[in-house]
């Protein structure tokens, strides 16, 4: 079973590119961020027609998440993470597909330090370490994928020394992370990769990409009794150099039977 998580950064705009990735590549479930479009305009005829199910949970011009598979519908579980009635950004959604419960997130960025917006990313944050922990105790196969804008450790960012103000990489958001990871999830990508340096996004500025000047923001962590099928882990970073793409490259775990 091969699960993906994409951040399109805006799937109108970038549908093409999405489309082809799909049909190059063949996930079995993609987990998609930053949609950047309100529920009545995501394109689920252009989806289904590419061999996906799909649920959304969109935001008018911000945020947005949805869950694709061509391994059965996924059956919704939870849209929203609790703790905070109030909030309307669409960041957090969960569905069971063949047998694996994925939860699919897109945390806040949190810039500019400090602030209101870093605020809200903590307190995020915070909600979501309680809901994991929820998910740990359900004894579930559980994934938690997406665009975290977290780059855990200095071995995921090209030149750290530039990021320490940043709400990505400040003391606090790694520390929050750490808390997350320490329930007992495993970060799928340093499991079977520790010692490389892997990127996820790269900035449209500054030739980032062809500087290969990176983070790695995008991530996956398994619950326990996953991590003994997790097989193969792999960054599709040729999709960041195809015309009209997004700043983020797919990411994939592959998980046996």
């Amino acid at each position: 079973m091969r699960i993906a998580t994409y951040n399109v950064n805006g799937i109108k705009a970038r549908l093409p590119v999405l489309l082809r990735w799909l049909e190059e590549t063949r996930p079995d479930v993609a987990c998609l961020q930053e949609l950047k479009a309100p529920d009545e305009r995501f394109p689920a005829d252009e989806i289904r027609d590419a061999g996906y199910e799909a649920i959304w949970h969109g935001q008018k011009s911000w945020n947005g998440v949805a869950i694709l598979s061509r391994v059965g519908c996924p059956q919704e579980t939870r849209r929203g993470l609790p703790g905070e009635p109030e909030d309307e950004q669409s960041r957090y959604l969960e569905a069971a597909v063949n047998g694996v419960l994925i939860g699919a997130l897109y945390l806040p960025n949190g810039n500019p330090r400090p602030g209101p917006k870093y605020d809200y990313k903590l307190r995020w944050m915070e909600r979501l370490i309680d809901h994991a922990a929820g998910l740990l105790a359900s004894k579930a196969p559980v994934v938690l994928t997406g665009d975290f804008n977290v780059m855990p450790t200095e071995q995921d960012v090209y030149k750290p020394e530039r990021w320490l103000d940043d709400a990505l990489f400040a003391p606090e958001t790694r520390a929050a992370w750490f808390r997350l990871v320490e329930q007992g999830w495993t970060d799928a990508v340093r499991k079977l990769h520790p010692d490389a340096t892997i990127y996820t996004f790269w900035d449209y500025f500054r030739n980032a990409f062809t500087r290969d000047a990176g983070l790695r923001i995008d991530h996956f962590l398994l619950s326990p009794d996953l991590v003994k099928r997790l097989k193969d882990a792999q960054v599709d970073s040729q999709v960041r150099g195809w015309e009209k793409t997004s700043d983020h490259a797919p990411v994939w775990i592959e998980l046996a039977d």
